[in-house]
């Protein structure tokens, strides 16, 4: 009999057995086929059990790396005790193909199997561990040196006592075709329930006994009956201390006192060992147990050990998989699995599908702190499932919850009446709104995640035009999203494979239109050799964030041309950059100046950034903070768009900028109405008294040139005097300014 200590962190440390038959195999070893296409844990794996002995043998450990390696190697090798097998290598599944092919191909049915996976989330198929004899399933950060010791002893216990009694067979077919069935009972019970009828059968008795096992706490009222046969079966759910028979009582408690297993005259209680918790199994019996059926007895509690481990673990990733542990809702995934099933069914014609967004959550969870938010999450959830009862209803992100039901019932105007009252959280009032993306499944066609996925287009369309208010999917919604996603995904590419360049525009005196400097402006030339509007592609940058590192070459070039036009002589020229406010607001973004000055060794004073009017107004003291960080490194900064905003006159004479720049829209009104004038010499006039230059940008007529002379700007670009051109055109352009003056 095995001696077994309950150490501290549940698991059971088996004391080597020292028999004959071990002292006669002195120099034997258990082989260990280690099967993992990540050499670190080769390394540690034996690093962790390094001279431990296991039954009285020292370990021998065996190397392979992927599947192919290993079906050669387990065609030359023989003997080998225990595989620990990486679940996901080559591909996902990879793990579980290579057991198919040990099992079935190679006939390997003695070698005990071990599955091991980095990924959670991620558990073998119920029918591989049910058909292919799998030993057992960890996750690799949990097999410590305790817990892999004790796995090992459980798998080359099993190896060891199979081989001992592969020369009788009687009973081996029936705990191999009794743990497939076991596997296939779901639940904690129906598996238990299983246990006692296969046990008997195998002792070949009838089904009378049960299954207890620990819960919380200590002592017979924490051991509770989880199964239950024949006569006993009204003890189901009750605690050991409730059970009336003082004998099947004692043995219970002698058991689980010992850790062993207890044979008596008229009953049996085993002991599952290393199930991660206190499992006992009584059955009462009216013949003696010969000595092998006890060996098959210990065979099978170790794979009923395996069993039960295997079934709490599969609930816990059914539960962690499926339902959202705030809420105790459906999660995104138990969501797209109902949206699939109506999607197949007759009642998809009569469905709709709304995603219903709490607004402004962030901002309740800064002001009144995570647990509140929590606590009005649930309050949200409990009202949705109490007034929609016959609607599913998900929590699929994490302010955002799914309502699946009939299309009558379930509508953008019943989803926003139960918003109209106030929700109690902590005794407290609060009024919140909630913004739909709406889908009726009759007009979608395609699976439940595409369905989920058109209804949060929807909602993202919803959510940026107005708040508390709902859209409804149409098609239009899904061909711009995908152009969206095609252009973000080809400017990717183009940034990449270097196909995104420069065009420098002139920038001028109007008196005599003498080159002041130029504006780089950023281009982009699809495959086709067509141009894509820089209007089309710079939002889709600034929105999947390529922005900043694009905004950091564009700054690293113009500085780069700015000395080249130095170079060529024109050396009071100055490049103007624009900013976008993602890059603007980037944590390194004023080290990303300082360095494209310093690697170009352009001169700071030559170099101009633009920022908009809006960005200007966004945040007063951040933009003043680093509009001075720009001050102290000799860069200019203008005020792009100028006049199409609300700026404050206060305000702007806190912020350090040097230029205003007139919008086109302005100037293009300039003749034709009074408004536009009026615009411009207001920019004009407020550029004079805080001492700033004035520049309109836009210039295509000589009309509007000499109206903005008259007015008193000195400065312009556009049309009239140069569109943007590549770097060989623009010189040539100086060159003729420079052979004209």
């Amino acid at each position: 009999m095995v001696v077994t200590d309950l150490v501290a962190d549940d698991e059971l440390l088996f004391a080597p057995e020292a028999t004959d038959e071990t002292a006669e195999e002195a120099g034997a070893v258990w082989r260990i086929l280690i099967v993992d296409d990540d050499h670190d844990v080769h390394a540690s794996t034996e690093l962790a059990l390094k001279g431990t002995p296991i039954l009285g043998r020292p370990l021998e450990f065996l190397h392979t790396y992927s599947g192919a390696e290993t079906v050669q190697f387990l065609r030359r090798e023989q003997d080998i005790a225990v595989i620990l097998l990486d679940v996901v290598m080559e591909s996902e599944n990879a793990g579980l193909k290579l057991v198919h092919i040990i099992r079935e191909e190679l006939g390997l049915t003695e070698t005990r199997i071990v599955l091991r996976t980095g990924q959670p989330g991620y558990a073998p198929e119920i029918q591989a561990i049910r058909d292919y004899d799998i030993n057992d399933y960890k996750t690799k950060s949990e097999l410590t040196h305790t817990r892999l010791y004790t796995t090992l002893t459980v798998a080359v216990r099993s190896y060891d006592q199979i081989r001992a009694i592969n020369a009788s067979r009687r009973g081996l077919d029936m705990i191999v075709r009794a743990s497939g069935e076991l596997m296939e009972l779901r639940g904690m019970q129906g598996f238990a329930a299983g246990v006692i009828t296969q046990l008997a059968a195998l002792l070949r008795l009838p089904p009378e006994g049960l299954i207890c096992a620990q819960e919380n706490g200590s002592g017979e009222d924490a051991m509770q009956v989880v199964a239950a046969g024949g006569k006993f079966s009204g003890l189901i759910n009750q605690s050991v201390g409730d059970i009336p028979n003082k004998d099947v009582r004692d043995q219970l408690n002698r058991a689980l006192t010992s850790g062993r297993n207890q044979y008596e005259h008229h009953s049996t209680t085993l002991i599952l060992a290393g199930s991660g918790r206190r499992i006992a199994v009584y059955l009462e019996r009216h013949h003696p147990i010969e000595e092998i059926d006890r060996h098959l007895l210990e065979v099978f509690c170790a794979n009923l050990a395996v069993g039960f481990e295997n079934t709490a673990l599969f609930s816990r990733l059914n539960s962690l998989a499926y339902v959202d542990a705030l809420t105790g809702l459906p999660n995104r995934e138990r969501f797209k699995d109902e949206l699939n099933e109506r999607m197949r069914g007759t009642r998809k014609s009569d469905a709709a599908v709304a995603l219903v967004d709490i607004d402004a959550f962030a901002e309740t969870n800064d002001a009144l702190g995570h647990q509140f938010g929590d606590k009005l999450l649930k309050s949200v959830a409990l009202r949705l499932r109490n007034r929609l009862p016959s609607a599913f209803i998900s929590r699929v992100a994490g302010d955002t919850f799914g309502v699946l039901g009939d299309a009558n019932q379930v509508t953008p105007p019943v989803v926003a009446s139960l918003f109209e009252e106030p929700f109690i959280v902590d005794g407290q009032e609060i009024q919140i709104s909630a913004t739909q993306g709406y889908l009726n499944l009759r007009d979608h066609e395609g699976s439940g995640s595409d369905a989920l996925k058109n209804a949060n287009i929807a909602l993202k369309r919803a959510k940026s035009s107005q708040r508390g208010e709902h859209i409804v999917f149409t098609r239009a919604m899904e061909i711009e999203m995908k152009e969206r996603v095609r252009l973000v995904q080809g400017l990717r590419t183009a940034f990449n494979e270097d196909r995104l360049f420069l065009m420098y525009q002139p920038q001028v005196r109007i008196d005599g239109g003498q080159p002041v400097g130029v504006e780089a402006l950023i281009r982009w030339r699809a495959d086709d050799g067509r141009f894509v509007p820089p209007d089309r592609f710079i939002p889709l940058a600034e929105h999947s964030g390529l922005i900043v590192s694009i905004g950091s070459w564009v700054m690293r070039l113009a500085c780069y041309e700015q000395v080249k036009i130095a170079a060529a002589g024109f050396t009071n020229m100055q490049v103007a950059v624009n900013v976008s406010l993602a890059q603007f607001r980037h944590p390194l973004f004023i080290e990303q100046v300082r360095e494209a000055l310093r690697d170009t060794g352009a001169e700071p004073g030559r170099v101009e950034l633009e920022i908009t009017e809006s960005m200007a107004m966004e945040d007063a003291d951040f933009v003043a903070d680093k509009l001075n960080d720009l001050a102290q490194i000799g860069v200019k900064v203008a005020i792009d768009d100028f006049g199409t905003g609300f700026s404050s006159l206060s305000y702007l004479q806190r912020l350090r900028v040097d230029r205003l720049k007139i919008d086109r829209s302005f100037v293009q009104e300039l003749c034709t109405n009074q408004r536009g004038r009026q615009v411009a010499e207001m920019v004009i006039q407020l550029g004079r008294k805080l001492g700033l230059a004035v520049i309109a940008e836009g210039v295509e007529e000589v009309d509007q040139a000499n109206m903005l002379l008259e007015l008193g700007c000195q400065e312009a670009q556009g049309y009239l005097y140069g569109r943007p051109m590549e770097p060989a055109a623009l010189y040539a352009w100086l060159a003729e300014r420079r052979n004209a003056t």
